[in-house]
């Protein structure tokens, strides 16, 4: 079974920088797409980053295209969200979620994942 935990969540002043972790086990990462969604308080849940799961492709939601790079250490089998530039519209929960697809397959809608994580909260503001 695959377990997802994220870390690295904080206080950052705008214009900052944070790298969140979403590490995995049970399962090697190796045939899963991961992706990072966020929810801020009274909104939906959306998707801004994923990863096909041989890394050949990512897919960006236009709020942070630019800003936020994913990535993967298959060794550390985890998955990281480097985010540069944070915006005080940027404050959310962020989760990661995985789930098992074809090598370039991305997708930033949450009904494609059934793994989730516990979330991280990343706060923005001076």
């Amino acid at each position: 079974q695959l377990q997802l935990v994220e870390s690295g969540g904080g206080l950052v002043q705008p214009g900052g920088s944070l790298r969140l972790s979403c590490a995995a086990s049970g399962v090697a990462l190796d045939w899963y797409a991961v992706g990072w969604f966020r929810q801020a308080p009274g909104k939906e849940r959306e998707g801004i980053a994923c990863l096909s799961s041989r890394g050949s492709k990512t897919l960006y939601a236009d709020s942070v295209k630019g800003r936020f790079t994913i990535s993967k250490d298959d060794a550390k089998n985890t998955v990281y969200l480097e985010m540069s530039n944070l915006k005080s519209e940027d404050t959310a929960v962020y989760y990661c979620a995985a789930d098992n697809y074809a090598p370039s397959y991305v997708s930033l809608d949450r009904s494609d994942f059934d793994y989730w994580g516990q979330g991280t909260q990343v706060t923005v503001s001076s």
